[in-house]
């Protein structure tokens, strides 16, 4: 019993050793190397969430990002159920414009519309992972703290489909959690057709 408990916190010194080690400084997260924007296009069903301060999606978060061969930009719906005043509900529809930057997977999204308020200026879209198949997961922080650590920041993890992610899917996706520093913050993110019924 004692060779057991022993283990247990060598195991555990081991991770805690490792956890310290890493640099949380968000110019350091690495994002999607050579990242398709046609292949990204299309329909994408939020199953997990990280939450940022104050308003935002609660679920049923369905995105559809269009590429537009012509000039080359990328452009976003969202709908998903929002609480406005704690006690209103309703099904909030977003579009985004992305403005590129020197990285291909890094953009600044830009909300319009009558929501626009659910943002704070322009957000970071980030595109830390995905197969353009099964999973992907973005990542944006709005608020940096003086070291570099971000503040206030919010992630996604996307499927193509809404019932989730196969299990080889989900061990990267925990994976990229952690080099994110937000292991075990995510919720998920259920869809009960509320957006599909509401009028």
């Amino acid at each position: 019993m004692a060779k057991v408990a022993l283990g247990l916190l060598i195991a555990l010194g081991f991770l805690g050793s490792c956890l310290a080690d890493r640099d949380c400084r968000v110019d350091t997260f690495e994002v999607m190397k050579d990242f398709n924007k046609e292949r990204y296009a299309g329909v994408w069903y939020a199953v997990a969430k990280k939450d940022p301060d104050g308003l935002f999606l609660l679920d049923n978060i369905v995105a559809n990002f269009k590429y537009d061969p012509n000039d080359k930009k990328m452009t976003a719906t969202a709908k998903g159920r929002v609480r406005i005043l704690e006690k209103l509900e309703l099904c909030a529809n977003m579009v985004g414009t992305f403005i590129e930057t020197k990285n291909p997977a890094k953009y600044k999204m830009k909300y319009h519309g009558a929501l626009a308020i659910l943002e704070r200026g322009l957000d970071d879209h980030w595109i830390v992972d995905t197969d353009y198949t099964t999973y992907a997961i973005t990542y944006a922080c709005r608020r940096r703290n003086f070291d570099g650590t971000c503040d206030d920041s919010y992630s996604f993890v996307f499927s193509r489909s809404k019932d989730g992610l196969p299990l080889d899917a989900q061990r990267i996706v925990r994976k990229r959690q952690e080099q994110l520093c937000l292991e075990r913050k995510y919720r998920s993110v259920p869809h009960n057709g509320y957006c599909e019924t509401e009028q």
